[in-house]
């Protein structure tokens, strides 16, 4: 490359950054499902841990301690920060599962919960939050179904 003056961009410069051509939009994308995959493998991990210590083993594990044994699992959907995750959650033969990690019959994380309530109190209608809801992937409200 030959020396420029200030401020001016070298003829290969301009060339290159014609060929390379960044879409934000898509690494935005991309980047947010590896974040939503993230949580959803991590909270499925936890549950899994935490089925193995109700059990006091793990799956397919023979042992004296051993209290109960897994009878499959169920799928539920969690609504959270990162988008909504499938979570497996553990079902166990005698010993009912709940989990510290999940509240009962709760679809969203609670910070979901609070953005809603924060925007029909800042007086965005009910309407509006609904539709606002269903585009960030929700099923919008129980009254709405």
């Amino acid at each position: 490359m030959e020396p420029t003056n200030q401020g001016e961009v070298p003829q290969e410069v301009a060339k290159l950054s014609q060929v390379i051509q960044i879409d934000e939009g898509k690494i935005q994308a991309h980047l947010g499902e590896v974040v939503r995959s993230t949580v959803e493998e991590t909270l499925n991990a936890m549950l899994d841990a935490e089925a193995d210590r109700l059990c006091r083993a793990e799956r397919n594990e023979r042992t004296e301690a051993r209290k109960d044994t897994r009878a499959g699992s169920y799928q539920r959907h969690l609504q959270t920060k990162a988008g909504e995750v499938t979570l497996k959650v553990p079902k166990l033969r005698t010993l009912p599962f709940e989990t510290a990690i999940i509240e009962r019959y709760r679809r969203r994380e609670s910070s979901v919960e609070e953005a809603l309530v924060e925007m029909y109190l800042a007086g965005v209608s009910v309407r509006r939050v609904e539709d606002i809801t269903e585009a960030l992937g929700g099923r919008g409200s129980a009254r709405a179904r």
